[in-house]
């Protein structure tokens, strides 16, 4: 699990389905299970503040996103008015205000109930099946766009603390067969990474947009 303290009110977790799974609880259980998913979210609130000393006292304000491999979580700190009535988010130079009896557990109830969603999430992962690759050296990317054919697969090319990420996203043509030998060959060059692409690409550079491969191949000889 990843953990970023953005602000003194506010941080930020992204934890893969893989760690979710390893900390012991199912994937589809913290959408429909109201306690599992308090449970999971008071597990990583204790490990931020052990780790990032993030107070976890008075009212919280938390935005969970569904990503290809994980959830991203931003919890804000809160701080009541000073009339008591309401709860005053900070929120970029301003303050937004909630009335004072939305509390943790209907904000829970309201981001975590989103099976619809997850399942359009599921079934655009089985349409457009995505990987993310990391090279630790850009000539491993060099020598995969000399001997792959990028032509069934969609690919864009980013940097991010030291790494070069390719991502791939395959077309809706291309065989069950066909996808497990692409693979297999990106995978003699890189790696599966569990970061999230939004991630990268909100937080990372991007080199190239499109063709990314096709590109590399024009532009770097072997």
């Amino acid at each position: 699990m990843e953990i970023e303290r953005v602000n003194e009110f506010t941080i930020k977790f992204f934890i893969t389905y893989r760690d979710i799974e390893d900390r012991g609880f199912d994937r589809e259980e913290i959408w429909s299970d109201r306690e599992r998913g308090e449970e999971l979210f008071w597990e990583m609130m204790d490990e931020a503040h052990q780790q990032e000393q993030f107070p976890l006292e008075g009212p919280l304000w938390i935005q969970v996103q569904a990503l290809d491999k994980g959830l991203e979580i931003i919890v804000t700190r809160a701080q009541m008015s000073k009339d008591g009535k309401k709860i005053e988010l900070p929120i970029g130079d301003d303050k937004l205000d909630l009335p004072v009896d939305q509390n943790i557990e209907q904000i829970l109830d309201q981001q975590f109930q989103v099976e619809e969603d997850f399942d359009e999430l599921e079934e655009t992962e089985e349409d457009y099946l995505s990987f993310l690759i990391s090279f630790g050296d850009f000539e491993d990317v060099i020598s995969l766009s000399h001997t792959i054919d990028s032509s069934s697969f969609e690919n864009s090319l980013f940097h991010f603390e030291g790494k070069y990420y390719l991502y791939v996203t395959f077309n809706v043509e291309t065989t069950d067969r066909e996808q497990d030998d692409l693979l297999a060959q990106l995978l003699e060059y890189g790696n599966d990474s569990d970061l999230s692409v939004y991630r990268i690409q909100e937080y990372g550079k991007t080199i190239v947009s499109e063709a990314a491969l096709e590109h590399v191949q024009q532009y770097f000889k072997l």
